[in-house]
């Protein structure tokens, strides 16, 4: 039997935890009995800094079974992919194999079974992936599909319709944390693994309880991070953009000494204006670009923790205080 655990980032998640807590233990529960799990297998709820009651439900739990619960809580906030990492760092060494999901309960538990079957079959990370995503208003399923389309575009590898639940064995996460880089964007770094996969499909539910932790500012903030984390080509693009305003310039000079030459000097207005502003747009967007990747290079440089841990709850052992820069 092979040792599971169930990884869940929690932030401000005092509404589903319950909720979360129980299909859980009632999924475990079968899996142990069904002798697919070990004994040893846990539940590891990561707390990533919030500001309700989420942490003392996690202590709460634990403190009620503490052979089943586990707990992680970090100093501050640091985002879902630096929770999502530190519960799977601190799992890696403890299991044959993590399971991550989310806590709003939309994952569907039942899908846990089929992950785990493939991974006996031999594939060290097993994804979960949306059959189909008619539960989405018209603009999010339109914005999500031009998403992947563009980190496609953009040479970033990824399994459309995945967000973060799947499975990944002790090998993929020994993998996973030779990847050094700060800025985390665990969608398109866990594919540059390597190691053999498979894809498990299931029907996303609805949020069992709660406001979504990503609404459209974060959702575009993530998908900027996941593109200049993983790809150059808007830096690649913007040369290419550069050399073709360079070349158009001539024909322009070709064109205005023709018309000088044949006496037509009066200027065009809009074409002046024109070009004065969409070459100071170009520029400005082409500055702005180049520092996003600036910016990256400079929390990179730092090489800051991704995140600490302020305490830990682990099995009958006494709280610990630690901290982890993966």
């Amino acid at each position: 039997m092979k040792t599971i655990f169930l990884v869940i980032p929690c932030y401000n998640e005092e509404e589903v935890l319950p909720e979360t807590a129980k299909r859980l233990h009632k999924k475990m529960k079968q899996l142990r009995k069904a002798g697919t799990v070990s004994e040893q297998s846990r539940i590891v709820f990561v707390d990533d800094g919030s500001k309700d009651k989420t942490w003392k439900m996690i202590a709460k739990l634990h403190e009620k079974m503490p052979a089943l619960f586990d707990g992680i809580k970090l100093s501050r906030n640091e985002g879902h992919q630096n929770a999502l990492y530190a519960g799977l760092m601190q799992a890696k060494g403890l299991c044959d194999a993590a399971i991550s999901m989310d806590a709003d309960l939309q994952d569907d538990i039942e899908a846990i079974d089929e992950m785990i079957a493939k991974f006996e079959q031999g594939n060290d990370i097993v994804y979960g992936v949306r059959s189909q995503r008619e539960t989405d208003t018209f603009f999010k399923r339109t914005t999500a599909r031009g998403f992947y389309k563009v980190m496609k575009h953009m040479g970033v590898e990824m399994v459309e319709d995945h967000a973060d639940f799947r499975l990944m064995s002790r090998r993929a996460l020994e993998g996973l944390a030779e990847f050094r880089e700060v800025n985390l964007f665990l969608r398109g770094m866990v594919p540059m693994i390597g190691y053999s996969s498979d894809i498990v499909y299931y029907e996303r539910g609805e949020r069992f309880a709660g406001e979504s932790k990503y609404p459209l500012r974060k959702m575009l903030s993530f998908a900027t991070q996941g593109i200049t984390s993983l790809s150059v080509k808007p830096i690649r693009l913007i040369t290419s953009l550069g050399i073709g305003i360079f070349l158009a310039s001539f024909f322009i000079l070709i064109y205005s000494l023709i018309r000088h030459l044949t006496g037509h000097t009066v200027a065009g207005w809009t074409s002046t204006v024109f070009s004065i502003w969409a070459i100071g747009g170009l520029q400005l967007l082409a500055i702005g670009i180049i520092g996003e990747y600036i910016g990256k290079i400079y929390l990179e440089t730092k090489a800051r923790p991704k995140y600490l841990i302020e305490t830990w709850l682990h099995g009958d052992t006494e709280p610990e205080q630690t901290q982890k820069d993966a």
